[in-house]
């Protein structure tokens, strides 16, 4: 099976050292991106660990296609113990930064320790005098500390801007967190190009803790991965000559459909349905949208840089997932005001799911739906820990009952949009996720609204569900977009991966199993996977997954992780 290549870089921040060790086998069996990060965090990072403590781990890698030149390949993994879920967790961000990364020649970078000064870490390429069997010169990556107390409270771009002015390196070499990770916010993200975002799970909060405010990334020593051709300039072609609506108004396309048809969360889950979803839905953004926007490689450009004039604001989205957080999911039906919060959080290094679901929740406890410049202030708010922010930055889960409030979050992690109460198979996913209620783990919801699946009922999608798990898990191991479905196929990725799907997809189930297996020895068991709201035989169907997956009550058994090699479920 073809793998991501490199030693694992680990960067002690407290001790300011780093060490290099070769990882060859994990990346023949995890093949690299979220496989390879969780196979090393659940190895390396203590099962008792505290999130904000020195002894949490960071990964961040890249899989074997960021070596290619394809469409859907300019993504980046992350992988941590998150202070939001109190889970194993990964997300994964687009923009141009991967294959900065792979020119260090490193395969994984894994951040340890906490530092007492903030910290920019530089990671960089050097040829060692040591020769490769084949009498080819080979790269040891160097790293360097710099103290930037200077940058202590600083936005996301005023770091880039220092990255550019001290490094020459532009915002696609660099890893940052606003203040919001400073100050420990639980949904802060960590921030590449400005406006690519690891954004579920406060990341951005464990460098934080960590005192690390930017990595740097810059090299040309790839490690060689020969990627076949075709399929690599075919879906690279198709790519470039679709004429998806994704490409024009993004995952904003979709947003007037599923209101009419099924169901946007609206004034904090009160309502399904929201009378102004076509002021800010996908003609609204495009209206804003004023050139094209990618990432690394990709000839799809399906980013939405918008800007409005009038009001002073440019931002990259707000995709889907905004236009429901600080729009309908807030009451608010202005494009303009959701383009506002969705800049707020990209410079201040939030989650934009997170943070606009808890501000919509301070707006229900305040009875001020529509409030958009309130909502905007407290988002601020929160970024800085100050007033009621301080309260907020804690997340849903750890403050819905002082604002009186339903708690609307699975495993810690506040709901993405697609509405579990009118999807029951997507309602079934969140609740077995490890990750929470989060969309983009397990995507039962596009079958779901395309009728290739009935919306109603629950029982008998579990084996859909494992699957769509497991691609998934193996989809961000690759690493591949997710919007690249349609291109790269299943025939493509045996291709691309020298392997069977089914081998793929065991890939992806050992992944789920670590993560799951990691989350059990922290306490998590069937009463983590829940609900707080009703869906028929939610009970019965999850029986139906753990079955399917083999493990009793939620608990995987030791003997399916003690296995050297991954297996199917």
């Amino acid at each position: 099976m073809r793998h991501a290549k490199g030693p694992l870089l680990t960067v002690d921040v407290g001790e300011r050292t780093a060490t290099d060790t070769a990882i060859d086998e994990v990346f023949e069996t995890y093949v690299g991106g979220r496989a390879a990060a969780t196979a090393l965090a659940h190895e390396r990072i203590p099962f008792d660990a505290d999130p904000f403590g020195p002894e949490n781990r960071v990964y961040l890698s890249t899989g074997p296609l960021q070596q290619s030149t394809m469409s859907f390949t300019g993504r980046t993994n992350m992988t941590g113990l998150s202070p939001l879920t109190d889970g194993l967790l990964s997300a994964n961000a687009g923009g141009y930064l991967s294959r900065n990364v792979v020119g260090t020649g490193i395969g994984v970078l894994e951040l340890v320790g906490e530092s007492d000064e903030l910290l920019a870490i530089h990671v960089r390429d050097s040829v060692d005098a040591s020769r490769s069997a084949d009498g080819e010169a080979t790269s040891r990556p160097r790293v360097e500390f710099e103290e930037i107390p200077e940058l202590a409270g600083a936005t996301v771009p005023e770091t880039s801007e220092y990255v550019v002015e001290n490094q020459d390196l532009g915002p696609e070499h660099c890893i940052a967190i606003g203040p919001a990770g400073e100050n420990l916010v639980r949904f802060a993200s960590v921030m590449t190009f400005d406006s690519r975002a690891f954004g579920r799970g406060g990341l951005g909060a464990v460098l934080g803790s960590k005192n690390v405010k930017c990595v740097t990334f810059d090299g040309n020593s790839a490690p060689p991965v020969e990627i076949p051709d075709p399929p690599e300039t075919d879906v690279h072609r198709e790519a470039a000559r679709s004429d998806d609506l994704m490409r024009r108004q993004g995952t904003t396309g979709s947003t007037e459909f599923i209101n009419e048809n099924f169901a946007l969360p609206t004034r904090y889950f009160e309502e399904d349905e929201f009378e102004d979803a076509a002021a800010i839905g996908g003609d609204a953004v495009a209206e804003k949208k004023y050139e094209k926007g990618a990432c690394s490689a990709c000839a799809y450009a399906c980013k939405l840089p918008t800007r409005d004039e009038t009001a002073g604001v440019e931002t990259e989205g707000p995709e889907f997932e905004t236009v429901f957080s600080f729009g309908s999911c807030q009451g608010v039906g202005d494009v303009v005001d959701v383009m506002t919060a969705n800049e707020l959080c990209d410079s201040l290094g939030m989650d934009a799911v997170s943070a606009g679901v808890t501000v919509a929740a301070y707006l229900k406890s305040e009875d001020e739906f529509g409030n958009a410049d309130l909502a905007q202030e407290v988002t601020e708010k929160i970024a800085s820990r100050e007033g009621i922010g301080d309260l907020l930055a804690e997340g849903v889960d750890r403050c819905h009952e002082e604002l009186g409030v339903d708690n609307y979050t699975v495993k810690g992690m506040e709901f993405a949009a697609h509405d579990g109460r009118v999807l029951h198979g997507q309602g079934l996913s969140y609740a077995v996720a490890n990750r929470g209620a989060d969309h983009m783990y397990a995507g039962l919801m596009n079958l779901e609204y395309s009728g290739e699946l009935d919306p109603q009922g629950t029982l008998g999608k579990a084996e859909t569900l494992v699957e769509a798990e497991n691609a998934a898990a193996f989809r961000d191991t690759g690493i591949v977009c997710a919007f690249g479905s349609d291109y790269v196929t299943e025939e493509r990725l045996e291709t691309l991966f020298d392997a069977d799907y089914e081998e793929l997809l065991a890939v992806g189930a050992a992944t789920v199993r670590l993560e799951r297996h990691f989350n059990n020895r922290r306490g998590f068991d069937r009463s983590a996977d829940e609900l707080p709201y009703e869906i028929p035989d939610l009970e019965a169907a999850i029986d139906e997954y753990y079955a399917v997956r083999g493990w009793e009550d939620g608990i995987v058994p030791d003997e399916q992780v003690d296995a050297i090699a991954p297996e199917a479920n």
